[in-house]
């Protein structure tokens, strides 16, 4: 963990206050702490018994402090080789056991995953311009009532979601989305 001068702190739950190292990576940028803060606001602040997908987890600031807060299981998906050893070492040092890390592709993950979760969190790298392609796959993988954050310098189109909440902070754009339930329900 020492070769790596970006740290990310863990806000809140058993984890909290500990620092986490991750690696210089492209594309790689952590949820700022206010927008975490924001995020866990309005999920609640105890995430007890959900199950959860981090996907493109890069520093895995959304999936440890998910953890910390008291997911049942965490599953990281993360293609950069040093990013997956970062937070492998991050697992590590707190002994996450509810986190599974995954070093792999996150379009290809979506598409042959039989997994489902109650919250997932997407934060693509910008300059990609994935969220068209990903948030379609996400629905089947999702439980009743369950919700995805995302994050991307401008949002596609998002028919077919419900937009819970949504902020802006500086250049990143994020929501708390949902899939209504068919009667319209929530």
């Amino acid at each position: 963990m020492g070769e790596y001068r970006n740290k990310v702190r863990i806000i809140a739950g058993k984890y909290r206050r500990r620092l986490l190292a991750f690696p210089d990576a492209e594309g790689l940028r952590p949820t700022p702490d206010r927008v975490r803060t924001t995020l866990f606001n309005w999920l609640g602040h105890e995430l007890d018994g959900l199950h959860c997908l981090d996907l493109f987890a890069g520093s895995g600031a959304l999936g440890f402090e998910a953890a910390s807060r008291g997911a049942q299981r965490v599953v990281m998906i993360e293609r950069e080789r040093k990013a997956v050893a970062a937070l492998k070492a991050s697992r590590e040092l707190l002994a996450a056991h509810e986190v599974d890390i995954m070093g792999g592709d996150a379009l290809s993950y979506l598409k042959t995953t039989r997994d489902r979760f109650d919250l997932i969190f997407l934060d693509p790298p910008f300059s990609q311009d994935l969220l068209p392609a990903l948030l379609p796959l996400l629905p089947r993988l999702l439980n009743e009532g369950g919700r995805v954050y995302a994050e991307a310098a401008k949002f596609p189109p998002l028919a077919g979601w419900l937009v819970l909440k949504e902020g802006v902070a500086g250049m990143v754009h994020y929501a708390l989305l949902q899939k209504p339930a068919p009667d319209g329900a929530l």
